[in-house]
């Protein structure tokens, strides 16, 4: 027998974009089912980036806006200070949160915002052709790092989720992998625990989803799922960085 599953009703039905084996589709799914289970989808705003994942207003079933490069924490932030009513969460790339936004993902998060973002890193640009990124691994190759990242010449992979994690105001930082099926699991519990905090208005919440490029790696999809767990997984450790609520014993 078949087994189809049902789309969420905060995905619209039209086809993905992205390309085979992006990962992009399962965190949409995962963002969507919770906002179905937790009956917010009239009640939220979603901010769509630019990168791969530059028409996610065409995949969200609910009100979205689209931000220059960059800048959805900030566009998150006024949207939220002007309907406080609202759940509002951003949905940013490693190149889209980590480089050219850096300013606004930082200081959002200092702020406390009561806002989400939803952070896929797959360690390269997408959608522009391939770069290197903040968060290329050592001795990866891109498009603009042939040989490989020198990180003698170019710096370190920045690990975002322990960077934010250093400032005093966020309530909740995790990194989880869509990798495997037991990890989007716990990826999913990531997901709720972060929307649940922000409609609780606890403060600022985010979710560091670590994901795969098989087009721009030059890898078979499959194989690329290995890639990032030998490659990824012990530079971008997973696990809970800050949870208030837990740490404050539920309060």
């Amino acid at each position: 027998m078949e087994i189809v599953a049902q789309r969420p009703k905060s995905l619209r039905d039209v086809q993905f974009t992205y390309c085979p084996g992006c990962l992009h589709g399962v965190a949409h799914r995962l963002i969507a089912e919770t906002m179905d289970e937790y009956g917010i989808r009239d009640n939220t705003m979603g901010i769509a980036p630019v990168g791969c994942s530059v028409f996610a207003y065409k995949f969200f079933d609910c009100d979205m806006a689209q931000a220059a490069h960059g800048r959805a924490p900030a566009v998150a932030t006024g949207m939220k200070r002007a309907r406080p009513d609202m759940v509002v969460f951003a949905y940013q790339g490693d190149g889209d949160l980590a480089a050219i936004g850096t300013a606004e993902i930082v200081h959002a998060a200092n702020r406390g915002e009561n806002i989400t973002v939803f952070f896929v890193n797959n360690a390269i640009y997408g959608m522009t052709g391939g770069q290197m990124a903040p968060t290329t691994l050592p001795n990866m190759k891109t498009t603009t790092s042939p040989y490989g990242r020198d990180v003698n010449d170019i710096g370190y992979p920045i690990r975002v989720s322990e960077l934010l994690n250093t400032l005093e105001a966020p309530y909740y930082i995790e990194r989880v992998s869509l990798l495997s099926v037991p990890d989007t699991i716990k990826a999913k519990q990531a997901v709720k625990k972060a929307l649940k905090y922000n409609i609780e208005g606890k403060g600022f919440t985010f979710v560091e989803f670590i994901s795969t490029c098989p087009t721009n790696w030059g890898i078979d999809p499959n194989k690329s799922k290995d890639w990032a767990k030998e490659n990824m997984l012990p530079y971008f450790k997973l696990g809970c960085f800050r949870d208030k609520e837990k740490d404050n014993g539920g309060k």
